[in-house]
């Protein structure tokens, strides 16, 4: 058996380039331009989550008859506050 130095016991390392020290990404919660019907709100949350529109539309009518209409209010406060995308 042979001992290993210290040099030879760790990996050679790449050299740190310009790719590793670029900014993320980063992800915005904005109404769709593309995909709405009536203010791009449910479009823009499918966009965000990768979730298909119909689904979150789907979501949001049952939130709103299961909660007495609250979710109405929600949906239109995003309308108002959301960015258009």
């Amino acid at each position: 058996m042979t001992s290993q130095t210290a040099d030879q016991a760790t990996p050679d390392l790449e050299p740190a380039t310009a790719a590793h020290h670029e900014q993320p990404h980063v992800k915005r919660l904005t109404r769709s331009r593309d995909d709405k019907y009536l203010g791009g709100v449910c479009g823009g949350i499918a966009a965000y989550t990768g979730v298909d529109a119909n689904v979150v539309r789907l979501l949001a009518v049952l939130g709103t008859i299961l909660g007495f209409g609250v979710l109405i209010f929600a949906y239109v406060a995003a309308w108002l506050l959301l960015p258009e995308g």
